[in-house]
């Protein structure tokens, strides 16, 4: 083959394989197969969400590449995060446990497919990995050894197969599934002298340190098998009625129905946030849950609340079957269950069914207003609504690959109903986000037009708080503070228990410097949404970062931004906040350091040119960021 066919590019590579796969086919084939094809799809599914690309997988190996070593890394953490709260739902001997290996280094690219030295190098990382553990080459580790709050170990140099010179490898230890290591590490002391026995033991400890520091402060996820722990110290219940309302069911033959029984949750759930007698958990926090056999007393004890709804869908043609059931999880009692049978064009009347019994059976009062609000319906057009709620799953939050798709499917949306807010709305999102994440074309006319649309949206139905959320956002791009927060305020108002109209909300005081107002609103979404560290987006982490820095809290800040960083990778923002907050408490060492990465990682910075921080109303909040910046030797 000509040696013109091949591309040759740095790349990381990421390959998994099974522990013992053999072993589980022999006992039983279907169920290792049935298993392996559903922890692949949750592979391929994170691979992708950290802008990967899964290359090749024969029988049980996963071979992927990233274009960012961080990405790669954090990839295979979430992966073994992920795979160990899996394990824990099946028998000890079913358990299905991956080795991953990663390597930072050259490749060729034939078509779709890799080769090279950098393939190779992955696949001896891999097997130097212990079951459900992480090996990483010396390129990565030097690549990404102060950018993750992880803790490694060096497991010496090894010669590789057609490598001329021996390659380094590390141990990651401070995940789910990296603990393994320990019982190896003990075995291997016996015998040693005193002094290794010593360097041993410091080692298990520093490893019982990280892993303290992840099961207090960032762990995603219950390490334990079950959902909710029974030895877990229970969420104390609010003072109002509470309540989640978990993933609707896809029971239809179509698997691509689920984005209709996912929407229908979501909407539930809107509908309830809708009432200020109740404390609804946000659907974020609600969706952990999906697809994984739960017992709701302990789901509740995990979220701090005491009623749990569940129920299914079934989409036929133009008819539809949903069930759905109340649960008081204190007793376990059936408080209330349903099912509809009824043409499809009955969705609205169905869902406002459901929301009224919840509210009649947990004896809630509604005002006025609210009963208006919750039993009005946004549109009527059955294709319009199916539309908007597939928009809003397949390209929230919004990617470039998807940007142009879900612009058409707004218009579409507003062709098909123009007096459904909900096309506008979407519409004015997509292009204020387009702005924000550097899609837009034409910025100038795009702000106008971001303007004119959620204007519109309101107009049409002020009672859709999503569409308020939008003006805001529309709002702030041209400047107009007040405004901004006012349209923020307004979603609080339609949705007083909404996660993302409180959690906006902060977003914007905290722009207005009114910091302790906005940390109040934010810790607030937070209460909403118990299970914010799983989001896909760390909008949550960082409005919490912001709000505790205009508020002065920099300790607070500083927590917040670390764990964003830690959770999601660098980005000049966080960095430059975070360096900011050091230099306000006096921590000029760790200031300094931090704004020398920031200004490593963009060389072109400078305060003059950064636009952001003078999205501050008040030129007194801009100054004290800008000048911490200059204490740290930001220029």
């Amino acid at each position: 083959m000509a040696a013109e066919e091949f591309k040759r590019r740095l790349s990381a590579i990421l390959s998994a394989d099974v522990e013992g796969y053999r072993l589980l086919m022999r006992d039983d084939e279907e169920a290792t197969v049935r298993t392996l094809t559903a922890y692949r799809r949750a592979i391929t599914h994170i691979i992708e969400r950290y802008r990967g690309r899964v290359v090749d997988s024969p029988g049980d190996n996963i071979l992927s590449e990233f274009g960012s070593v961080v990405d790669a890394v954090n990839c295979g953490v979430e992966i073994q995060r992920e795979l160990a709260e899996r394990n824990t739902e099946l028998p000890e001997k079913r358990q299905m446990k991956f080795r991953i290996g990663i390597n930072l280094g050259d490749i060729l690219e034939e078509g779709k497919r890799i080769y090279g030295d950098g393939v190779n190098i992955a696949a001896r990382m891999e097997g130097m990995a212990e079951a459900g553990g992480i090996s990483i080459s010396g390129t990565v580790y030097d690549a990404i050894q102060s950018k993750i709050g992880l803790v490694y170990e060096s497991q010496g140099e090894h010669i590789v197969k057609n490598i001329d010179k021996p390659v380094r490898a590390y141990r990651v230890l401070s995940f789910p599934g990296a603990a393994a290591h320990r019982v190896v590490k003990a075995k291997r002391a016996v015998g040693k002298t005193w002094r290794n026995v010593f360097t041993a033991i410091a080692a298990i400890l520093l490893v019982g340190v990280a892993f303290a520091v992840w099961h207090f402060y960032l762990r995603t996820s219950p390490p334990s098998g079950e959902v909710a722990s029974v030895e877990k110290k229970p969420v104390p219940l609010p003072e109002k009625p509470s309540i989640v309302v978990l993933p609707f069911g896809n029971m239809s033959d179509d698997p691509k129905q689920e984005y209709f029984s996912d929407g229908i949750t979501e909407d539930i759930i809107t509908d309830l946030s809708k009432v200020s007698g109740l404390f609804v958990i946000a659907s974020n926090s609600s969706f952990s849950y999906k697809g994984k056999q739960v017992n709701v007393k302990d789901v509740a004890k995990d979220l701090g609340v005491r009623y749990v709804l569940e129920g299914s869908v079934r989409r036929s043609g133009d008819r539809l079957r949903i069930t759905a059931q109340l649960i008081d999880a204190e007793t376990g009692g059936h408080l209330w269950a349903e099912r509809y049978d009824r043409e499809i064009k009955d969705i609205f009347s169905i869902q406002d069914q459901v929301a009224q019994k919840v509210v009649s059976e947990l004896a809630v009062t509604l005002k006025a207003s609210e009963a208006e609000r919750l039993y009005r319906r946004h549109t009527e057009n059955i294709e319009a609504y199916d539309l908007y709620i597939r928009t809003m799953r397949e390209c929230f939050p919004p990617k470039k690959e998807c940007h142009p798709e879900a612009i058409e499917s707004s218009k579409r949306i507003i062709e098909l109903d123009p007096k459904f807010g909900g096309g506008y709305q979407l519409l004015s999102y997509m292009l204020s986000a387009g702005l924000r994440f550097g899609l837009s074309t034409s910025p100038r006319e795009d702000v106008e037009k971001a303007l004119e649309l959620a204007q519109q949206a309101v107009l049409i139905d002020d009672t859709f708080a999503l569409s308020y959320i939008s003006l805001a956002s529309a709002y702030l791009m041209k400047r107009q503070h007040e405004d901004a927060l006012a349209a923020a305020s307004e979603a609080v108002r339609i949705e007083p228990g909404g996660y993302n109209s409180n959690m906006w909300q902060g977003f914007y005081l905290h722009w207005m410097g009114r910091g302790e107002e906005a940390v109040k609103a934010v810790k607030k979404a937070q209460q909403l949404n118990p299970k914010y560290l799983n989001d896909r987006v760390p909008w949550i982490l960082d409005f919490m970062g912001f709000a505790c820095f205009t508020a002065r809290r920099y300790e607070e800040s500083i927590a917040a931004w670390k764990q964003v960083l830690d959770r999601f990778g660098p980005l000049l923002l966080r960095e430059a906040f975070l360096t900011a907050a050091y230099a306000e408490l006096g921590r000029d060492d760790e200031a300094k350091e931090m704004a020398q990465q920031l200004l490593e990682r963009n060389p072109n910075f400078s305060l003059s040119s950064w636009e952001y921080a003078r999205t501050y109303k008040n030129s007194e909040d801009t100054e004290r960021l800008l000048n911490a910046l200059r204490k740290a030797g930001v220029k």
